[in-house]
């Protein structure tokens, strides 16, 4: 069943990709491997990615595992995609080394290597032997910090109480990245406010929910929760709002989905750090096609962030505001 599911993901994928990407039949091929469409952040960044396909003339050939946990299986789409020889290949890896040999293979080849979403530990992959062309994403310790910033002014430098930090996967260094960035910059502004637990929610709503119930009832004055994304960020709201402190608790996660901008408008969720998911998928496949044709680009490129409020979205004349998807 799930090697079933994995096949009609793959092939929606397929499909939108060709849909929008296409310019014509000699149209060079970019590969794109995604960590899942189950996630809306990643769905809206199949979306730039098309439509950045669009604006250059390329087709765009895209795969997505059926979990940003299943690592072994999008090693495995990788290594199918290298067949079909792409003029570059575009990998959100869910981990810093799942996809390493595959990435390894391409290089071989001489096909440019992509870090999409700023995934791969440059360490690692330099001990690998892995050479990548760019990498791509928003700054996550940045967007960390934009987060404890935004704690800071909504509840005053002065506020005091327990915070809650729910990180991501295990190892993963973009959920690394954004809780270490929030931490420290939360000590400078606001030193007040105490992390009192930062455990790993592994991107899922459910274990998000678990963690703030256990914490609500460890910490019944709990002042703030920060999640590293949003889909965490969720999980943690229900939970507080079934333990009736909805609203007394502020709660603020990464990535501005489209379930994250509904929750904000309804009063529910407090904010979000956005990393415009759709821009960068617009910007990677520009600077791949840089790349493809002998340009130099930066070896790392950086999307802005903004971080989403009530107020923000009410008023929407924030520019980047197009680019929530």
């Amino acid at each position: 069943m799930k090697n079933k599911a994995l096949t009609i993901a793959s092939t929606l994928v397929l499909g939108l990709g060709l849909a929008t990407g296409a310019q014509a039949a000699d149209a060079p091929v970019y590969g794109v491997l995604l960590k899942t469409l189950s996630n809306p952040f990643w769905d809206a960044m199949a979306k730039g990615i098309a439509e950045g396909g669009h604006e250059q003339g390329v087709t765009i050939f895209q795969e997505a595992a059926q979990s940003d946990q299943d690592a072994e299986t999008q090693l495995n789409l990788c290594n199918t995609m290298l067949e079909r020889s792409p003029k570059a290949l575009i990998a959100a890896a869910i981990n810093s080394s799942n996809l390493l040999p595959c990435m390894k293979s391409a290089n071989q080849v001489n096909i440019p290597v992509v870090d999409l979403d700023a995934n791969l530990d440059p360490a690692i992959t330099a001990k690998a032997g892995v050479k990548v062309a760019f990498s791509i994403g928003s700054d996550n310790t940045q967007a960390g910090a934009k987060a404890a910033d935004f704690m800071a002014q909504h509840l005053g430098a002065s506020a005091s109480g327990p915070v809650l930090v729910i990180e991501g996967l295990p190892g993963n260094v973009t959920g690394q990245m954004r809780a270490n960035g929030f931490k420290a910059e939360l000590a400078k502004v606001a030193p007040g406010l105490k992390v009192v637990a930062s455990l790993p929610g592994d991107w899922d709503a459910g274990k998000a929910a678990n963690i703030t119930n256990d914490i609500l009832q460890r910490n019944p004055n709990l002042a703030a929760i920060f999640a590293c994304n949003d889909t965490m960020a969720l999980g943690a709201v229900e939970s507080v709002f079934a333990d009736g402190r909805g609203g007394k608790v502020t709660v603020v996660g990464v990535d501005g989905t489209v379930d994250g901008v509904k929750s904000i408008k309804a009063g529910r969720l407090t904010a979000t750090v956005a990393q415009l998911p759709y821009l960068e998928g617009i910007e990677a496949v520009a600077n791949v096609k840089k790349v493809v044709e002998g340009q130099s680009v930066p070896s790392v490129i950086h999307v802005p962030t903004l971080v989403l409020t009530k107020e923000v979205l009410t008023q929407g004349t924030n520019p980047d505001l197009k680019y929530v998807k």
